[in-house]
């Protein structure tokens, strides 16, 4: 016999994986995002763009 999760294991369990991938992000973003901070470029610039305007609409979520 299976048992269904329930909606508050479902909900932990998803809490437990944004806060790895959040975790995973901040131990990037304090590494330069795995760049040589002397050889950045403008590309570098638009890709954190694009992270910061995803960040932005995730947040919107919860507004």
């Amino acid at each position: 016999m299976t048992t269904k999760p329930t909606a508050i294991d479902a909900y932990l369990a998803r809490t437990a994986a944004i806060q790895s991938k959040l975790e995973a992000l901040q131990a990037l973003a304090d590494d330069h995002f795995d760049h040589n901070p002397n050889a950045i470029d403008w590309s570098h610039v638009g890709d954190l763009g694009r992270v910061e305007a995803g960040l932005d609409e995730l947040l919107v979520i919860f507004e």
